[in-house]
């Protein structure tokens, strides 16, 4: 099942009850279809993991990012998928790695707006740690590459993102920016 309230509550009893945040995040036209495209059966969420071996965190690069940006492992419950269950997969798929949920730490509800569209979509971000597994993307498909880095690389990914025209990787820099006061 997605996210639906009694998970969310189930989730937040065993890991903790997050701060929510709001925030909006302008995004263009082709970013707005392709957000529009990862919402098979509505979904609206993503799960977001900062998984740490040891004090650095797993990060991985999409196939469209440019040379040195990365950030933390994301996706989505499938339909029918356990909460554990789902989060697990998309950790392995994208890292590798088997990991153990250690804390609920934000909630943020943002709206990614284009003009006058707008869709309404929530971020859920953990804190895991890695327990096993080769660090490198099994999805293929979706990841180019996966490592470690320490929290303080985020600074120069942010920098590489002050550049780009992408709505969403801005969210995703801002995002980590309110991370960071919750660790």
């Amino acid at each position: 099942m997605y996210f639906n309230l009694r998970m969310i509550q189930n989730v937040a009893d065993r890991y903790g009850r997050p701060p929510i945040i709001h925030m909006a995040a302008p995004v263009n036209d082709e970013e707005y279809d392709f957000i529009r495209s990862t919402q098979s059966f509505r979904r609206c969420h993503d799960v977001t993991l900062y998984i740490f071996k040891g004090t650095q965190v797993i990060v991985n690069a999409k196939h469209h990012y440019p040379p040195g940006l990365y950030r933390a492992p994301s996706g989505g419950l499938k339909p029918g998928e356990e909460f554990l269950e789902g989060v697990s997969r998309e950790a392995y798929e994208e890292t590798g790695a088997k990991i153990e949920i250690v804390k609920y730490i934000l909630q943020v509800h943002v709206d990614f707006n284009c003009g006058r569209r707008f869709i309404p979509w929530k971020t859920h971000v953990f804190t895991a740690k890695y327990i096993s597994g080769k660090i490198q993307p099994v999805d293929i498909h979706e990841i180019r590459e996966t490592r470690l880095a320490d929290l303080s690389d985020f600074d120069a990914y942010k920098k590489i993102i002050d550049g780009l025209e992408s709505g969403g990787l801005h969210y995703r820099a801002r995002l980590h920016d309110e991370v960071v006061k919750h660790l």
